[in-house]
């Protein structure tokens, strides 16, 4: 249950995060707009482990280099959603990313990359991802 509420909460923060961004970038710029949301995202970050005092920094020497570049894909996401919905709008550009984010995930699963465990994929999976573009189809007519 706990998953599903922080999923739900991340969801809800994504869309509130994109519309934010775009608010940003039409007085600032887009570019500005990634800055200033890394800038703060890092230290509502920092201000939360220095209060949880969860300082595992030995840990850091496991983490592969490539996985450490993971923040950057922030810039990307920022950018690209804020220029998305600045053209086709916050419904449409978070139901194309949510089926982007799904098929992503989908390929990863069951390729098992990352290190991730492999997972077999059946109809249902198959439908429900078909569904999802339905959908955002059958919403943007």
């Amino acid at each position: 249950m706990r998953g599903i509420i922080f999923a739900l909460l991340g969801g809800a923060c994504i869309t509130l995060q994109g519309v934010a961004n775009t608010r940003i970038s039409t007085d600032m710029g887009t570019w500005q707009a990634a800055t200033i949301t890394q800038l703060t995202g890092f230290i509502l970050a920092a201000l939360i482990l220095i209060f949880v005092r969860d300082t595992n920094l030995q840990g850091l020497k496991q983490v592969k280099p490539m996985y450490l570049a993971g923040g950057a894909f922030g810039a990307v996401i920022i950018f690209s959603e804020v220029t998305a919905i600045q053209q086709i709008g916050v419904t449409f550009t978070i139901s194309a990313l949510l089926i982007a984010q799904l098929f992503l995930t989908f390929l990863v699963d069951s390729n098992g990359w990352f290190g991730v465990v492999k997972q077999k994929m059946k109809l249902p999976q198959f439908l429900g991802i078909a569904l999802m573009v339905t959908g955002v189809i059958i919403m943007k007519l």
